[in-house]
């Protein structure tokens, strides 16, 4: 099928807004639904490129429609079909990018579903291939009737292939965590296949499903590109993306538990020994061991990434990172623990429970026994794996009982405030056992608090434009610095310790404190650290 025979589909109504002659007879190799302001790494050559366009602003419109052009162009997209919902029209630096890049661009008028093209472009395909190029048809009768009986991804992806013979096949989400593999495949660790997808070895067909957070977008990976004709992955990766999708609508086993827990842990005088141990049982949670809380937020700076619930999909990656390295598997994040939707029997090494606290801040509950520094790695993974959101987490003290979860999320929302504090622009998982100095302690503190505390210890010392109150200022802080010590500060400021002594008078009767006293510099040291 080439871009002309779609662009002259009448039940469609695409509007050309540019293109040549010679690429509109392109042959189109399948379709990539995309709102990634980047979205390189998803599209493959000879692709048709449907975008909502929600990544796009007036502000900075020029930069990011160039941005966008350039990826598709240096990817080898065969055009672009952009909504028109959006904006009310595809804007015109989008479509003096495509003319400059030489791509192909048509508008997709607001009453059209992008599924509609999809289904259009494969359906045409699909009817002139012979058996060797799309999935047989008694493939096709199978994969139905997994669909049907809810089957897990590890299920539906090994069907898919069976008829090719140990063909390699792997589900990879957008962090590298791997969802399902074929039997016989390789493990792969995260690091590597996001390596792999990023290097561009194999060939990558993504899932264009919806519903789920950008967190949890799944890509189907070949390792070997001759390994399938693109036409049958493509087919592969649409009954993969409504098997997630179906996943994501079922409630799960204890659907709601995990915010019941979570109200329970936040609500100290609701919380007692019986009702938490009830609570972590509903979870699937085992009701004694260690466990370990994790908090997080999160912000979208680009348009349409935050339709889904960002924090919560992004704990969800990360505490399938953290079951998978503890001998787990995504099924005990999720309630599919025998591959096919069915509740499981056996009690796992590590174990998740994620849920929303009543504040609406994201949590998670992880059972088990998890190596120094493990929650760090997987945050980075998952971090990594969306630009443009920023995303903060704390992570609590391990509780060596359930009586101590409560204590635990107490620590990991402060230390979620610690993050916010020193990286607000930036991700960042602070963990309450780097609290170990008195400014990291007062990082969690909230940035008003700091603020107010600072000018009442203070004072006059904070007024600007004065040199002599600056001067004090400085002397205060280096006297400080040098644990009280006179000839010190002075060699530090260059002056003669007569006038330290005499500034630090000064310092005294303007702040009312004593600085031969440890607990009135420990004070003032708290309140120039909070400045």
């Amino acid at each position: 099928m080439h871009v002309e025979h779609l662009l002259g589909d009448a039940s469609l109504g695409l509007r050309l807004l540019w293109a040549e002659d010679a690429l509109l007879r392109r042959e189109i190799s399948g379709v990539t639904v995309t709102d990634l302001e980047d979205p390189a790494r998803f599209v493959r050559p000879g692709e048709l490129v449907l975008s909502g366009l929600v990544w796009w602003s007036p502000d900075g419109g020029t930069g990011k429609a160039e941005r966008f052009v350039s990826a598709l162009k240096g990817a080898g997209a065969a055009a672009l079909l952009a909504g028109e919902e959006t904006h009310g029209s595809v804007p015109d630096d989008l479509v003096e990018a495509c003319v400059r890049h030489r791509v192909p661009v048509a508008g997709v008028p607001a009453h059209i579903m992008f599924r509609s093209i999809t289904d259009t472009v494969y359906l045409r395909q699909w009817g002139g291939l012979s058996r060797h190029h799309a999935l047989p048809e008694n493939t096709r009768v199978r994969l139905s009737r997994l669909l049907a009986q809810d089957a897990g991804p590890y299920a539906v992806l090994a069907a898919a292939f069976a008829h090719l013979g140990g063909t390699a096949a792997y589900v990879f989400t957008s962090s590298g965590r791997t969802v399902a593999a074929t039997p016989g495949a390789p493990a792969v660790s995260a690091k590597e296949a996001v390596a792999l997808v990023a290097d561009g070895d194999g060939v990558t067909a993504a899932l264009d499903t919806h519903g789920v957070s950008a967190y949890e977008r799944r890509l189907l990976y070949l390792p070997d590109p001759d390994a399938a004709p693109p036409r049958m992955l493509h087919e592969v990766a649409a009954v993969l993306a409504h098997c997630q999708e179906a996943g994501a609508r079922r409630p799960p086993a204890g659907f709601g538990a995990a915010d019941e827990l979570g109200a329970l842990l936040a609500a100290p005088a609701a919380r007692g020994d019986a009702a938490v141990r009830a609570a972590l049982r509903r979870c699937g949670l085992p009701e004694r061991g260690s466990y370990q809380v994790i908090v997080a937020d999160a912000v979208a700076r680009q348009p349409g990434l935050g339709e889904v619930p960002l924090a919560e999909g992004a704990l969800t990656e990360v505490a399938g990172h953290l079951v998978d390295a503890g001998g787990g598997g995504a099924a005990d994040v999720v309630a599919e623990p025998d591959g096919t939707g069915g509740a499981g029997e056996r009690v796992p090494a590590v174990a998740a429970a994620v849920g929303r606290l009543p504040d609406g801040c994201a949590f998670a509950v992880i059972s088990g026994d998890l190596a120094a520094g493990r929650a760090g790695e997987a945050w980075a993974l998952v971090a990594d794996s969306v630009p443009g959101v920023v995303l903060h987490g704390g992570v609590g003290a391990p509780a060596a009982e359930p009586e101590g979860l409560g204590g635990a999320l107490a620590q990991a929302r402060y230390a979620l405030a610690s993050a916010r504090s020193m990286a607000p622009d930036a991700c960042r998982l602070v963990d309450a056992g780097s609290f170990t100095t008195l400014d990291g302690l007062l990082t969690g503190v909230p940035a008003e608090v700091r603020t107010a505390y600072s000018r009442t210890v203070l004072g006059l010392l904070l007024e600007g434009g004065r040199p002599a109150i600056a001067d004090l200022l400085s002397t205060l802080e280096t006297f400080l610095a040098c644990d009280g010590s006179w000839a010190r500060t002075a060699q530090e400021l260059h002056v003669h310790v007569n006038t330290v002594h005499y500034r630090v008078e000064r310092v005294e009767r303007l702040t009312g404190r004593d600085l031969s006293r440890l607990r009135d510099r420990l004070d003032l040291w708290a309140a120039l650290m909070c400045r």
